[in-house]
């Protein structure tokens, strides 16, 4: 094994560049005592070369673009760390595969929706891509799943994997504010992406969702195949009625092999409080994964910020710089299946939130129609009346979403509803 220095090249210097640069700084003998090679960057680029980011750059070498940065000669990793899926980053990641380059990420974006490809170029050039910083800031899932359960057949993988939801979702609860005031709350403290639709519309997380079912089942990455509902329509009122229940709500990533193929889905459910995921507090991150061998495998941790998300960019260089080198998806590229999509989930229970017009019958109209789906009624609880409206809570036993898709097109023609129904799916945690 080579004793010469692994060097980097970083191209990208926000929050989690500067924090992989802070890492190597503070903890470089550490680091190279670990490794058993000295870990130093050569190069680094930004969009602004001028911008005071607090850390000293003057020891590195500035490269005028990313993609100049990667087909230099004096580096041997190339360190991506600016996100987008498309333009100077495909390009640039392209061209350090051409050069002989191993590339790290915490592009989830960029992998949902390009990673065959890219693992397929990877593997044709003999090199590695590594993207343990793109799932779950500093939660190692990616690891553990393609090493520490690779004797496992993985039965189902879920979690919460976007800090944002969590947090909105969690403080709406505690201080019972609504979804805007919540929402506004995370704008004003940072916490939401440029375009909060990434967050609250569940697409970041459903990213991530995508590449820990690539892993985990062996399938090619299917982005699309990832059914994505955000929290935009969660309100107090469904807080409070969860919680009377002994239930909160999250917005939660499912990935599980069914008869009729891959199920993938990001949506809010309901998790029992007791549980694990009902405990999850703010802005924390938990991946579960289930293996036949193994049991259920909690991973609980900080799922952004600087320092951890860094962390998992470390993993990824220590690494390489011991060696260790693997395919990108656990397995080569040219095995991994295209797998079916699930075109109905498995059965579980449902809470449905109606407003029904305050008329005679107008409750029997709805009960009527769920019956014609065959759909059961657990539970059935009536709230105060507001005005010429009369709020109702049905949890429902066992049924598909197929079904309940169909009762809720139904109810469209009863002509009581006040407003458009909310139903979210109960999943056994």
């Amino acid at each position: 094994m080579t004793t010469a220095p692994l060097r980097l090249g970083i191209a990208g210097l926000g929050t989690v560049g500067t924090g992989v640069v802070k890492i190597i700084q503070a903890h470089g003998e550490l680091l190279a005592r670990r490794a058993g090679r000295p870990i130093e960057i050569k190069a680094v680029t930004a969009r602004s070369k001028d911008k005071d980011r607090g850390i000293d750059l003057s020891g590195y070498d500035w490269a005028e673009s990313p993609e100049a940065m990667a087909r230099r000669d004096d580096i041997d990793v190339f360190v991506e760390l600016i996100g987008g899926s498309a333009g100077m980053v495909r390009s640039a990641t392209d061209a350090a595969f051409a050069t002989g380059k191993d590339v790290i990420t915490a592009n989830k974006a960029l992998l949902a929706l390009h990673g065959n490809a890219l693992a397929e170029e990877a593997e044709a050039a003999g090199r590695v891509l590594r993207f343990e910083a793109a799932v779950a800031g500093g939660i190692p899932c990616v690891k553990a799943l393609s090493e520490g359960l690779a004797g496992n057949q993985v039965t189902r993988v879920l979690g919460v994997m976007n800090g944002t939801c969590n947090y909105i979702l969690t403080r709406m609860q505690s201080a019972g504010l609504t979804y805007d005031e919540v929402f506004q709350e995370a704008s004003d403290l940072g916490y939401l992406e440029a375009d909060p639709s990434l967050d609250v519309g569940g697409i970041d997380a459903g990213h991530k969702l995508a590449l820990l079912s690539c892993i985990a089942f062996g399938a090619k990455v299917d982005f699309d195949g990832v059914r994505l509902e955000g929290i935009e329509r969660i309100t107090i009122e469904d807080i409070h009625r969860a919680a009377d229940m002994g239930y909160r709500i999250k917005l939660l990533g499912v990935a599980r092999m069914s008869g009729r193929g891959l199920e993938q889905r990001m949506t809010p459910c309901l998790v029992p409080e007791s549980s694990p995921l009902g405990q999850l507090e703010g802005a924390t991150n938990m991946v579960v994964l289930d293996g036949d061998a193994s049991g259920q495998i909690v991973l609980r941790g900080a799922g952004a910020g600087e320092g951890p998300t860094a962390s998992a960019v470390l993993s990824d260089i220590m690494d390489l710089a011991r060696g260790l080198r693997m395919h990108t998806f656990g397995q080569p590229a040219a095995s991994l299946e295209e797998l079916p999509r699930a075109q109905s989930s498995v059965p579980a229970p449902y809470y449905m939130r109606l407003e029904l017009l305050d008329k005679p019958g107008a409750l029997s109209k709805i009960t009527a129609k769920l019956g014609e789906a065959g759909i059961s009624i657990d539970r059935m609880r009536q709230y105060g009346h507001a005005e010429a409206t009369a709020p109702v809570l049905i949890v429902t036993h066992k049924t598909t979403r197929d079904a309940l898709d169909h009762a809720l097109a139904d109810f469209e023609t009863t002509g009581v509803l006040a407003t458009e129904p909310v139903a979210i799916r109960i999943e056994n945690v």
